[in-house]
């Protein structure tokens, strides 16, 4: 039997193969203006980061203030690119299917954009009533209050539920919050989970058998 009665998963780049994509729109957009960036460094750069982050980087690249309108604009492209190409990450569908404890989503993300690409991706269905967003509290990863919000909401202590993140700033926001947190490592291009988590794993095939 699990010690945990709750998993919380983290969504880009957990549940879903979204960061990439994001990151390509992000970089075009930001080179449209001048910044120079490239896509490979970008991609471990910026991973896990809030958008409001990523635009102060932008903005300090082109020592200007971004256009008014660019976050507007980067929502419109990325949920044009999502549409296209986005894809559930290998194995999470077989997990979830089979978690016999409760489980949800909090992410940095809006809750639109959350709820557009786990419908796109199939996974919807299983966490349509538990999802949480930065963006409802205004608080960001690193910091735990999405984390902290999403399991007295859901009715447990941190200590009762298990984070499963990827990113750098998510792992440290669940440590800091008191939880356990598992880190995928399969797009941890610095290896830099594995000092900060409790466990990881770099296949969704394995994560059932740590739970």
């Amino acid at each position: 039997m699990s010690k945990y009665k709750c998993i919380i998963f983290d969504c880009d780049g957990v549940l879903i193969d979204s960061e990439s994509i994001a990151i390509k729109v992000l970089v075009d957009m930001a080179n449209d203006l001048g910044a120079y960036m490239d896509f490979e460094a970008s991609l471990i750069s910026l991973k896990g980061k809030a958008l409001n982050v990523c635009m102060d980087v932008i903005s300090k690249r082109i020592n200007n203030p971004l256009p008014i309108h660019f976050e507007q604009d980067y929502r419109i492209n990325t949920f044009e690119a999502f549409r296209k190409s986005i894809q559930p990450i290998k194995g999470i569908k077989d997990v979830v299917e089979n978690l016999d404890i409760p489980f949800c989503v909090a992410s940095s993300g809006p809750e639109n954009k959350i709820r557009l690409n786990l419908e796109i991706t199939g996974l919807l269905p299983f966490f349509e009533t538990n999802i949480f967003s930065c963006y409802a509290i205004q608080k960001w990863k690193p910091e735990p209050d999405i984390f902290l919000w999403a399991a007295k909401t859901m009715g447990f202590k941190p200590n009762e539920c298990l984070v499963i993140e990827d990113s750098v700033s998510g792992v440290k926001a669940a440590k800091v919050g008191g939880f356990d947190v598992f880190g995928y490592t399969e797009h941890d291009y610095n290896n830099e989970l594995e000092a900060l988590a409790t466990k990881t794993f770099n296949s969704m095939d394995s994560l059932l058998g740590m739970i």
